[in-house]
């Protein structure tokens, strides 16, 4: 079954009229973020669980790595230690549509969207950690890029054909005024191939869902999802919420907190074997910017994300809303006072804090009746007292409307309810 079109807007302005197939239609969902959110850390964690065999693994790894990386802008050398940056660091972590080299997997359409873009803003301190997904019908300002702009009334998802991941970057960091230093691209396949090696990821679904678009069939309950049962759940946007941009975003956060409570769990972390092969899946299967593609910068990164607290990693949406006209019309829209306020805070350096009633946006997730209850018993320090010299907690700052949950938060698929 084709999906329904909606005719292209052409660009307000731009350098030359660029022909961009697809990139008005509203049905056509990703899968990439969830992936790219732990590369770092399942890749760094794979070369230090077995120090001899790691050593042996890590040439191949990084000559793979260097092979697929590509160039975002004019800095392409990797800093020395991912403290080194003031403020923290952001990776933009981007999921590319394109059919070729595919498979057959999602038709034979010629053009390339992203369809996922996802900025992970990790604090100075390292204790927390902002992953801000953008609707892929979110319009925003184009900048120049290689095929096409400045322009104004597109989608953000026509940005990686325009100019490749570099104007994704471009586009981003002139959205929210963040320096991105690190950047990753995902396809179909790689999405797969990282479900795979992972031995699937175990998600809750608070009702049977039935996507004929994307193939996607499956009951009430909690699936460990892998392959293309994972592509088709993180692709679903007929199947979940209210069949919008950001029902599916939500749907997509329940994929994404299991994926980094089964990555930090014991069962994967003291298993050498599978954190190779999650290694030897990203590093074939995922293009990173030249000053990311480099083993100690990797390892840096992870070790970083690997010891936040999963309370402490928020997803949120960028503030937006559909049904407006003019521009927007069948789009995204920003809500802009609440978009200024998170990135004040993530500017700020500041953890992210969110409302009680923040899952759930439009319709797309739910908590879980079934998720295991939090311990009365405080964890006890290594040495039974606190540390007097530890610096003082810092209190999350609660931006209302920004809608998301944490890594932590045990959270349910709903079923489309149009």
């Amino acid at each position: 079954m084709s999906e329904p079109r909606v005719t292209p807007r052409r660009p307000a302005r731009s350098v030359r009229s660029v022909p961009v197939a697809r990139h008005g239609r509203l049905k056509r969902s990703g899968a990439w973020k969830p992936i790219l959110a732990i590369l770092g850390s399942t890749l760094a964690v794979a070369l230090v669980a077995g120090s001899s065999v790691a050593a042996i693994a890590a040439w191949q790894l990084k000559n793979t790595l260097v092979a697929n990386s590509v160039v975002i802008g004019a800095d392409s050398e990797p800093p020395p230690n991912i403290g080194a940056f003031e403020g923290g660091f952001n990776i933009l972590l981007v999921g590319s549509d394109t059919r070729q080299g595919q498979g057959g997997i999602g038709g034979n359409e010629s053009s390339v969207l992203n369809d996922v873009t996802m900025l992970m803003h990790v604090a100075e301190d390292k204790q927390s950690a902002t992953v801000v997904s953008f609707p892929r019908d979110l319009v925003v300002p184009l900048p120049a890029c290689k095929n096409g702009g400045p322009a104004s009334g597109q989608p953000i998802n026509v940005t990686l054909y325009y100019g490749g991941l570099a104007c994704t970057v471009s586009t981003v960091e002139n959205l929210t005024g963040l320096k991105i230093q690190f950047a990753g691209l995902i396809t179909f396949t790689g999405v797969i191939a990282m479900a795979n090696a992972v031995g699937g990821v175990p998600v809750c679904f608070a009702s049977d869902i039935n996507d004929p678009y994307t193939g996607l069939n499956i009951k009430k309950g909690t699936h460990a999802l892998s392959g293309r049962n994972a592509l088709a759940f993180l692709r679903s946007r007929h199947g979940v919420g209210d069949g919008s941009d950001l029902g599916r975003i939500s749907s997509q956060q329940v994929f994404l907190s299991a994926l980094v409570r089964k990555i930090k769990s014991d069962d994967t972390l003291t298993d050498f074997g599978k954190l190779y092969g999650i290694a030897q899946a990203a590093t074939k299967n995922i293009q990173l910017s030249t000053n990311f593609a480099n083993l100690d910068t990797l390892v840096s990164v992870a070790l970083v994300l690997k010891d936040i607290p999963l309370d402490h990693i928020v997803f949120v949406q960028y503030p937006s809303t559909t049904g407006v006209g003019g521009i927007y019309t069948g789009k995204v829209a920003p809500i802009q006072s609440v978009a200024d306020a998170l990135f004040a805070v993530i500017k700020a350096d500041k953890p992210l804090g969110l409302d009680a009633d923040s899952i759930g946006s439009h319709g797309g997730s739910t908590e879980d009746p079934n998720a295991p209850k939090p311990s009365s018993t405080p964890a006890p320090t290594s040495s039974g007292t606190p540390d007097p010299n530890a610096p003082p907690a810092v209190k999350p700052v609660v931006v209302p409307g920004v809608k998301g949950q944490t890594a932590g938060q045990y959270t349910c698929s709903q079923a489309y309810n149009g």
